[in-house]
């Protein structure tokens, strides 16, 4: 009978605690989902390439925003299929409640003091200019003397090419939230910041094993995104590329003639590979004097990681891919069946 007594005592234990367990989660719940506080000032948080979703709500919540790391992210993957992060600066406020915070990080909610900007791999420094000129942000007067006299704080920038050129490649393409009253000064810092990200001490250390310099890693990015047009095509042309520097054979990128023209041709003349610039790749060995454009993540990677060939020659097709060849003799078969 006793150990009857026992067993039905340690049940309604049981039942208790599961009732006590359930009314805490919900007082937890409850509490865990409304603002911080009811009063504070605004707070910048700016979100970098690659921040996820649990490192944001780890700053959030240091930053005093919100109460629980740990309900941020399980709402934000309730929102799995509208959340997404995109680089920026953001203005949150600690009165804001968790769901209302996320509704003004998710795409399609822009903030009304923000404007989603996006830059797309391979604009040029002009191109980028004439597109923060279209947004409000600045004038082309203002972008210009900044790319060609502005002081930024970046080593990589120290060996760049003097006048219009020398910020080129190094305005790293994006999505950003750019607030309406940028200057053109942050607009363009908030560019190479996010450049400056991308060069990891990793990176830097493969850079270091390849012999190659942050300059020259970008410019090699940057005709890589000119000239590929399918992402299975980078590896490829960053091997033709290197093969070549290794024997001192001219680059011989159409794209850096395309750089020297006002207007893109759809087609090159013999005249245009005779235009006297150091940019071009068919009358000068070796690197251009810089990048010819600013390339995205996969370009730079690819430099970094090219595939292991001989090819040294290819081709453009019609489906947007390239036909790649070892030898001279075959490239000409290459050119005469696509071309």
């Amino acid at each position: 009978m006793a150990r009857k007594k026992k067993k039905m005592g340690l049940v309604r234990w049981i039942v208790l605690l599961c009732f006590v367990g359930g009314f805490g989660f919900l007082a937890w719940w409850s509490w865990a989902i409304k603002p911080y506080s009811t009063s504070g000032n605004s707070v910048k948080i700016t979100i970098s390439p690659g921040a996820t979703a649990g490192q944001l709500a780890e700053e959030l919540q240091e930053r005093q925003l919100i109460r629980s790391a740990l309900m941020f992210r399980f709402l934000a993957r309730e929102r799995q299929e509208d959340f997404k992060l995109y680089v920026g600066d953001y203005q949150l406020a600690p009165t804001m409640p968790p769901s209302e915070i996320i509704n003004r990080l998710i795409s399609r909610s822009d903030s009304p003091d923000t404007d989603r900007i996006t830059i797309p791999e391979g604009y040029t420094t002009q191109q980028i200019i004439e597109l923060l000129v279209q947004k409000g942000i600045g004038t082309k007067e203002e972008y210009t003397k900044l790319v060609t006299e502005g002081e930024f704080p970046y080593p990589f920038l120290k060996d760049a090419p003097k006048g219009i050129h020398r910020l080129e490649g190094y305005l790293f393409p994006n999505t950003y939230n750019i607030y309406v009253n940028t200057t053109p000064y942050e607009a363009i810092d908030l560019l190479l910041r996010q450049f400056a990200k991308e060069l990891t001490p990793d990176v830097q250390t493969q850079l270091d094993t390849m012999k190659l310099t942050v300059a020259q890693w970008v410019t090699l990015g940057s005709l890589i995104e000119k000239e590929a047009m399918k992402a299975e095509d980078r590896p490829l042309i960053a091997s033709v590329l290197m093969n070549r520097l290794k024997i001192n054979q001219p680059l011989q990128i159409d794209a850096t003639i395309q750089f020297l023209l006002e207007t893109p041709k759809p087609k090159l003349t013999y005249e245009d590979l005779q235009i006297p610039s150091p940019y071009n790749t068919y009358l000068h060995r070796g690197f251009p004097p810089g990048p010819i454009a600013n390339p995205g993540h996969a370009s730079l990677q690819a430099v970094l990681n090219p595939a292991q060939t001989n090819y040294r020659y290819y081709v453009a097709k019609d489906d947007g891919y390239h036909a790649f060849a070892e030898t001279y003799a075959e490239h000409l078969k290459n050119v005469e069946l696509y071309q």
